[in-house]
């Protein structure tokens, strides 16, 4: 496939740096990095749920009792 693109100076200098240590062309070049970018796996925090002492325990099984304890009994 032939396409024209308009590569940011980074990317650009990655391909000719890549052309000169490999001495490939620059599809080639394209072709290499673009496969590296697409084999990467993303990279995610695994998620924890952070919890603080406030020295408060409520029973949520009854929400309109935990709001009561909560917010205060006039705050409907």
């Amino acid at each position: 496939m032939r396409t024209t693109v308009t590569l940011a100076k980074d990317v650009a200098s990655a391909v000719r740096r890549l052309q000169r240590e490999r001495g490939v062309g620059v599809s080639e070049a394209v072709n290499r990095l673009a496969r590296a970018g697409l084999s990467l796996k993303p990279t995610r925090e695994r998620f924890r749920q952070r919890s603080a002492k406030i020295g408060l325990r409520i029973e949520v099984a009854n929400v309109a009792e935990a709001l009561e304890v909560l917010e205060g009994p006039t705050a409907r």
